[in-house]
């Protein structure tokens, strides 16, 4: 019998602090840095963020949206086989122990499950559906928790306005289990080293102590005429690979990382903005957890229903890029 993967639940949760463009000008004019909503929602089409309170770590975000996705999957954590975390602020220096375990523990997963983190920045989430899918599809685990979570606002210089306004922090979290009807129809990933300079944390820990920038940054011309090529050429890539075309899409769900970007992609595909999922404008740059994120929204406003097809895809640091088309 040949199997398939799925999307069955589908949950979300922004931190209860949210911060306004209007409140970030506030703050930054503390410290003698100049801005404005207008200046912040022309450039970016941002205008609020959450930010976690200090001591909250992402796996933290991780549980809250895991919850609601195994709600609404029907489905005890213990269902559960593989957790795939996709984040690029762990818990933990280093990375480890993963975020991914962390998140095992609170979720109180006792059955052995495999648990993992992927750090592809904001293609995280994507990266970690096209591993899920594969391993559904091969048999090796039935029902997988892929989760995005970022606290973004841990890494961000707030004497950098060309960065600080941007990112937010919060997390989105899917279902993915085994099927018998085609769910996922296709995924494809790419990645280009020769590109890691241009949106990375450049530091790291040397005699137990952080050497180098231990802040985000981007340069953000670069990323901007990057990101708008391959995604459209990734768009195309897993379109041609289930044989179908932009035209037949119902949702375009792109990393929230500017509006500018999101429009210059669908705009590529010939897609019309009415069917975009912005949710960008609220949360900000959220990395790994902005496509989960916009699609939970979307799947609970009852925009996004069973059976139409859905495109996502990310770009991040790394460079990474990739996308995904699904039937819900």
């Amino acid at each position: 019998m040949t199997l398939f993967s799925k999307i069955v639940g589908t949950g979300s949760y922004l931190p209860p602090k949210r911060v306004t463009n209007e409140d970030l000008a506030q703050q930054l004019a503390l410290a003698g840095i100049e801005t404005s909503d207008e200046w912040i929602l022309s450039r970016s089409g941002i205008s609020a963020r959450h930010y976690v309170e200090p001591g909250v770590p992402s796996s933290e975000l991780a549980y809250q949206a895991s919850l609601k996705a195994l709600e609404m999957a029907g489905m005890q954590a213990n269902d559960i086989d593989l957790i795939i975390l996709a984040t690029s602020t762990p818990d933990h220096l280093g990375g480890f122990p993963s975020t991914a375990c962390i998140l095992q523990a609170k979720l109180g997963i006792t059955n052995g499950a495999a648990a993992m983190d992927v750090n592809a920045v904001c293609s995280g989430f994507v990266y970690a559906m096209s591993i899920a899918d594969s391993f559904i599809k091969t048999g090796a685990h039935k029902n997988v928790l892929i989760v995005g979570a970022e606290v973004f606002s841990r890494i961000i210089d707030f004497t950098d306005r060309t960065t600080c306004v941007l990112f937010g922090d919060g997390a989105g979290a899917v279902v993915m289990s085994a099927a018998n009807t085609p769910g996922v129809l296709a995924t494809k990933l790419h990645a280009d080293g020769k590109y890691a300079g241009i949106l990375c944390v450049p530091g790291n820990v040397a005699e137990g102590a952080i050497a180098g920038g231990a802040f985000l940054t981007m340069d953000g011309s670069a990323v901007f005429k990057l990101a708008v090529s391959v995604l459209d050429k990734v768009a195309h890539e897993v379109l041609e690979q289930a044989n179908l075309q932009a035209a037949q899409v119902d949702w375009l769900v792109p990393h929230q990382a500017n509006i500018r970007i999101m429009q210059g992609t669908a705009k590529k595909l010939g897609l019309p903005m009415e069917k975009m999922i912005v949710t960008v404008d609220q949360h900000g740059n959220t990395s790994a957890a902005s496509i989960p994120l916009a699609l939970d929204v979307a799947v609970r406003d009852g925009r996004i229903q069973p059976g139409q097809l859905v495109l996502v895809e990310g770009v991040g640091g790394g460079f990474t890029w990739g996308a995904a088309l699904f039937r819900l």
